[in-house]
């Protein structure tokens, strides 16, 4: 087995500080997925880019190619040779005829909480980006979820802001200047999205990544 963890922290000894917390945050995803949940995700700016990043690796093969069962292919038909095993997420950042018209006629700050309220269900997971830990819309967000039997990992820099406080787990990477708490953030999620694959694709043969 391919030990990404101990991966992320050679390659970036700083995130040692926060090994506890994505190990917590790989649990609650893998427990979601397990029973049937799915991922939403939301951030704003460089954040929204990771959103849409993390959906990426989740939703078809990262480090694996993840054929679908035969059974599957067979029930698909042809074109299932060409489809891949995926784990159920959804980036808020990318609907922007909904997010427009929420933020002209109803209030800006509350689309992605629309957004938790609408696709959000009981064990479902939601990951809020945000440097700062203090974006209004992204906490707004977390509210919603919290109310809904959501769990919530946020992803954060500096001293954490009121994100910390109210997240199941938030991993606050050490850093303060925005550019760099964003660098860091990368190593976290694609550590995350390996992990979950590795343990949902065991079947799957992985990419070398120099580990084995």
């Amino acid at each position: 087995m391919t030990d990404y963890m101990k991966r992320m922290t050679d390659r970036y000894p700083a995130l040692e500080s926060v090994r506890g917390q994505v190990g917590e945050a790989f649990e609650i995803l893998r427990t979601s997925y397990e029973n049937g949940g799915k991922l939403l995700v939301c951030g704003n700016g460089g954040s929204a880019s990771d959103s849409e990043h993390i959906v990426g690796e989740l939703m078809k093969g990262f480090y694996r190619q993840r054929p679908l069962p035969d059974a599957e292919k067979e029930a698909i038909g042809e074109i299932g040779t060409f489809l891949q095993g995926a784990l159920p997420a959804i980036a808020l950042t990318g609907h922007p005829a909904l997010s427009t018209a929420f933020l002209n006629d109803v209030k800006a700050d509350m689309t992605f909480a629309q957004q938790v309220y609408g696709y959000g269900k009981a064990g479902d997971v939601l990951i809020a980006l945000s440097t700062s830990g203090n974006s209004a819309n992204v906490l707004h967000a977390v509210t919603v979820a919290k109310a809904r039997n959501l769990a919530v990992i946020g992803l954060t820099g500096r001293d954490g802001g009121r994100l910390r406080e109210i997240c199941d787990v938030c991993i606050t990477v050490p850093a303060w200047v925005t550019a760099d708490i964003q660098e860091y953030h990368l190593p976290v999620y694609h550590t995350l999205c390996a992990m979950l694959e590795e343990y949902f694709f065991p079947e799957c043969e992985a990419e070398r990544t120099g580990t084995d």
